[in-house]
């Protein structure tokens, strides 16, 4: 094998995702240069189809950082969200609960301006790279190792590392079980997704309860919507023929009074999901990031949200310790991140639990879940508490 070619960094990042790429436009707004790696192409990121809600605080990260004015020019401004259940239809307005809004903007997006954005940089960003792996992360030289699209081999030597490699992430396995917890909960359901071509059934998300199980109502543009019922975890996709899709989202949201606008379904998926948080987020010279560390149920919108707030914390956290030679800073981006993350678990869960149909459900969990909906939307406290959480505690 050729020698390796060595690239020299203060950031190596694994993970060319919104996490990897935000992180590293704002530690180039800091003064620090970083090289990004991810496996992927950007076309294949680019292809791979993802909703997106985004917070308020991300919104303004996104425009105030110069990365987007599409966020606020092409994205959907949602003043609040839908509850249905007991045959109605409630709504959560989170600007008069919370004096804020969320954004339709999907994460495809978020990754096309970001990497524009790195692009017009001159960042050293490698897509389509093969055979990563990470080394001497305890040490004061962590490396990535990989091969590019030509098989030559290539080593980025750098003083911090980060993975920000998705819920695979090689990052986190090369992790010793010992020095690290994992919390994790698995769910007895998943989502079965359709992107459909037909205008929008409402104007703002429907989180749909009914006897039949959960569904979610979304849209992604005006000719273009996003919807999602509730399934088994092994549900067979081919299974279901168009009719049998519209006639089951028909029936769930009919129970509460509300008409879907139909039309041909382009794509349908099942959507598996589970929580798992990593603590610490630090392990030596290498920190962990969005969904390496940790991963939420898609009811609440916190993934992406989540990840954007992380690197939003970690940017600064490097700054101190790269000044001030303190890898000890790292713990302090380590404590501050879960706290967040462990308040969005629990807003994900709390939504998943009352919205579900839990299995075996009998008479008695059905209404009592009724009755939970009710006290939130009967209840300012309770309408607050949604629109906050929903809309993003601010940073910092």
């Amino acid at each position: 094998m050729s020698a390796r070619e060595v690239t020299t960094t203060s950031v190596g990042i694994v993970g060319g995702g919104p996490a990897g790429l935000m992180l590293s436009h704002l530690l180039a707004r800091r003064g620090i240069d970083s090289v990004v790696v991810d496996h992927r192409s950007r076309d294949e990121i680019e292809q791979t189809v993802r909703a997106g809600i985004l917070e308020a605080d991300s919104v303004r990260l996104l425009s105030e950082t110069g990365v987007s004015e599409r966020v606020l020019s092409e994205g959907d401004r949602h003043g609040g969200t839908y509850l249905a259940f007991g045959g109605e239809l409630h709504h959560i307005d989170f600007q008069e609960l919370a004096g804020a809004s969320v954004w339709l903007y999907p994460q495809t997006e978020v990754f096309v301006d970001l990497a524009d954005a790195r692009a017009a940089a001159g960042a050293d960003v490698r897509f389509g790279v093969g055979d990563t792996s990470v080394h001497d992360v305890t040490g004061e030289r962590p490396s990535i190792r990989f091969t590019d699209a030509d098989g030559s081999a290539h080593e980025i030597r750098c003083r911090y590392l980060v993975g920000a490699d998705g819920s695979h992430s090689l990052c986190r396995h090369a992790i010793p079980p010992s020095e690290i917890r994992q919390y994790r909960k698995e769910y007895p359901f998943a989502w079965f997704g359709i992107l459909c071509e037909a205008p929008k059934s409402a104007p703002e998300l429907i989180y749909n309860h009914s006897d039949r199980g959960f569904a979610l109502i979304s849209q992604r543009t005006e000719t273009t919507q996003r919807m999602y019922f509730q399934c088994d975890p092994d549900e067979d996709v081919d299974a279901w023929s168009d009719d049998r899709i519209w006639s089951e989202l028909q029936a769930r949201v009919g129970a509460n009074g509300h008409e879907l606008t139909e039309g041909p379904i382009t794509g349908k998926s099942v959507l598996r999901f589970r929580s798992n948080v990593v603590e610490p987020m630090r392990y030596g010279n290498m920190v962990l990031a969005g969904d390496a560390a940790h991963t939420v149920p898609p009811t609440g919108a916190k993934g992406l949200n989540l990840a954007l707030a992380d690197v939003r914390v970690l940017a600064e956290t490097l700054e101190r310790a790269l000044t001030d030679r303190d890898d000890d800073a790292l713990d302090e981006y380590s404590r501050r991140a879960l706290d967040r993350v462990w308040r969005s678990q629990h807003f994900s869960y709390w939504m998943t639990s009352m919205l579900h149909r839990p299995l075996a459900a009998d008479e008695f969990d059905l209404r009592r879940q009724v009755a939970e909906l009710h006290s939130v939307v009967r209840s300012t406290a309770g309408k607050t508490y949604l629109a906050e959480a929903y809309t993003g505690w601010p940073s910092g």
